[in-house]
């Protein structure tokens, strides 16, 4: 393998000269760069990251872990984060933790271990050990926390407004005169979940229901979870569902099948999450978006403001970014169906005038 010594050799200039030229630290004559650039060229040189980043104590690289790369959120979040991280100069290395705490201490490990410059963590549920939460201070490491905020850790977060997403689902539905709204959520233990059942009962109090508990059960954020928790729901007979994410939608809709039940005819269902292929179910899902691209994308860029060289990781207060959901209307709300049928738009608006204004 051709070394450096060798590349300055065959180009005839110094070892400081290439060393400029590869890490495009220092001017080089036109003149100069070509002959290193034809000599990296002929001999095939590759530069040696390790030596590179235990000099200039950066290895251009960014850690990342996600709940579950098998959900269809995740893959474009992470493209948004590779995009950002690319454009200036970053690679990325990604790991799934399952929502498995011992198996997310392993990759943060693993991260601390190759020296990565930062890290965007989506924390599974439940805390850290001390003795990792002391290596990551130590370290002085930048991180970002994306979509779940855990107060076991320091720094920025990037969010969405789930509670304000989850409101604007349910209260859709609450206006076109579903009364009994049941939810399916997600893990109890993290803070998306506590968030969307905020945003749930805040829009049942705002249309003057009363909350049941009972019409509340808890998921996984997985498709076996929304169907177990559709089978247990629709036996206290829902007239509208509000699913935490996709993938829990989908099992959600096998339980209804089960039930020989229609969607939106005998239940209405509004889920969170959008895909460009929700337009080929039927019905067609009615969503609350999450913005995954430009999550994806704010939290590169905001743990690349913290890797600007000469300045600590740590050096500014801690930031939190919190972005906006928005509501797509479709068929599996029933809205078609209600504002067609002059007996459930009659329905709706009784309903609607018992409201407090």
């Amino acid at each position: 393998m051709a070394t450096i010594y060798d590349v300055a050799k065959q180009a005839q200039v110094s070892l400081s000269t290439v060393s400029a030229v590869v890490n495009e630290s220092a001017y080089v004559s036109p003149a100069l760069k070509s002959r290193v650039s034809g000599a990296i060229r002929k001999l095939g040189y590759q530069p040696n990251l390790l030596a590179r980043s235990l000099a200039t104590q950066r290895t251009r690289t960014l850690g990342m872990i996600v709940p579950n790369i098998a959900n269809p959120f995740w893959p474009e979040v992470v493209r948004g984060v590779e995009d950002a991280a690319l454009a200036a100069g970053y690679t990325l290395l990604l790991a799934s933790s399952d929502d498995d705490r011992a198996k997310e201490a392993v990759y943060l490990r693993l991260f601390l271990a190759k020296r990565v410059d930062g890290i965007l963590l989506t924390k599974a549920a439940g805390g850290l050990d001390a003795d990792l939460v002391a290596r990551l201070r130590a370290s002085r490491t930048g991180m970002v926390q994306l979509m779940r905020a855990s107060a076991t850790l320091s720094g920025d977060k990037v969010l969405v407004d789930e509670e304000d997403g989850s409101y604007e689902g349910v209260a859709h539905l609450l206006r076109l005169g579903y009364r009994r709204v049941a939810m399916i959520n997600g893990l109890e233990n993290v803070s998306t979940s506590r968030r969307r059942l905020i945003g749930y009962r805040r829009a049942l109090k705002d249309a003057g229901v009363a909350f049941e508990s009972m019409l509340v059960a808890p998921g996984d954020f997985r498709v076996e979870g929304g169907y177990a928790a559709g089978l247990q729901l629709l036996k206290r007979k829902p007239d509208a569902c509000f699913v935490a994410n996709y993938l829990m939608a989908v099992g959600f809709m096998r339980a209804l099948r089960q039930y020989n039940l229609r969607c939106p005819d005998d239940v209405a269902l509004v889920s969170c999450d959008d895909h460009p292929w929700l337009d080929s179910f039927h019905p067609r899902l009615t969503t609350v978006n999450l913005p995954k691209y430009e999550l994806g994308q704010a939290g590169a860029r905001t743990l690349l403001e913290r890797l600007e060289p000469g300045e600590p990781p740590v050096a500014r207060r801690p930031r939190t970014m919190t972005l906006k959901t928005s509501l797509c209307l479709r068929e599996s709300c029933g809205y078609e169906l209600r504002t067609r049928d002059p007996r459930a738009k009659s329905r709706a608006l009784f309903h609607r005038e018992k409201d407090p204004v």
